[in-house]
């Protein structure tokens, strides 16, 4: 074997590795608009400008949605579709009912995009786009979202129910939910940071705040203040306590002193094996915002349907 490697040169083994991610990525490209729609970036960009100077709290939502939609039978804008009297779709699935929201941010965008570039640009594409651009309008990094995805004539309520990850979790149960979608460890660590903006429901940390040993006791207490034993199952909380409407890494520096708001978020800083990448991301957050892209990148090419699978909704909430 060694003298094998040996005999190939340096330029063959940088082939081979360029081949091997041109033939991962294959399927989407970040210039699949280039010539159909031309200004799609911009137009999804000034619309979420729009939306995010009205309700910084928007990117956070329209970030989760993507998230909430890739881990459902891959990244195909299936959660934006509507119930019908004859469809049941994933908006109301345990993990979005009460809680998805952003619909009339993308709505928007979709209209925008139509005015320009007739049924050209999916739904899916579009929410992965805004999802990069709410990130981005608030303080954090941006990337190159690969493009070509196509919109899913389908959505699936029980998948939903099944595959997003749960709150509750402990770490191996977030690490095998990640592992069946093609992600690793340091993946699930590095989005979980998409944490560090946006807000939870009551109901979704009161078990945390009550019942949970590894967490500090006057942020317990000022968590309880909103968040009664019973009721009051939609009152809201930053998930980070400092900068919530600011992407930065003190996510994980409130992880260090156990202030994460949810049973999840803490596990990753609970004596397990994502404690050292936590604590990376809290002192270096140039790592952090590259392991966040390149996991936001990877996450978006979770299944995607592509040439002629699926199609290009006209409306994002109904099938053609």
């Amino acid at each position: 074997m060694a003298s094998l490697i040996s005999t190939v040169t340096l330029s063959n083994i940088l082939l081979v590795v360029l081949l091997s991610s041109s033939a991962a990525n294959a399927q989407l490209s970040a210039n699949f608009y280039a010539n159909s729609c031309p200004n799609l970036q911009t137009i999804v960009r000034n619309a979420m400008t729009q939306a995010v100077n009205r309700e910084r709290r928007m990117g956070a939502s329209i970030l989760r949605l993507f998230f909430h939609d890739c881990f459902v039978n891959g990244c195909d804008a299936s959660i934006l579709l509507d119930d019908t009297a004859t469809f049941t779709g994933e908006k109301n699935a345990a993990p979005n009912r009460n809680s998805a929201r952003g619909f009339e941010v993308i709505d928007t965008i979709k209209s925008n995009v139509e005015a320009a570039c007739n049924a050209t640009v999916s739904c899916a594409d579009i929410l992965a786009l805004a999802a990069r651009d709410g990130v981005v309008l608030l303080g954090g990094p941006s990337w190159q979202v690969p493009l070509g995805r196509r919109d899913a004539r389908t959505a699936s309520q029980s998948a939903a129910n099944s595959q997003i990850p749960s709150p509750f979790a402990n770490l191996p149960a977030l690490i095998s939910s990640f592992s069946a979608k093609g992600l690793n460890a340091r993946d699930l660590t590095a989005l979980s940071g998409g944490h560090t903006i946006g807000l939870a429901r009551c109901t979704t940390f009161r078990g945390r705040i009550y019942n949970d040993t590894n967490i500090n006791a006057n942020f317990a207490a000022t968590r309880r203040a909103n968040c009664p034993a019973s009721g009051g199952d939609n009152n809201l909380a930053p998930l980070d306590i400092q900068t919530p409407g600011t992407f930065d890494n003190n996510y994980y520096r409130n992880l260090l002193a156990q202030r994460g708001l949810l049973h999840s978020d803490q596990e990753l800083f609970n004596g397990g094996s994502t404690d050292a990448l936590v604590r990376t991301y809290s002192n270096n957050p140039a790592t952090f915002s590259a392991d966040f892209t390149a996991a936001m990148v990877r996450m978006g090419n979770i299944s995607p349907l592509t040439g002629t699978n699926g199609e290009i909704r006209r409306n994002c909430r109904v099938v053609n």
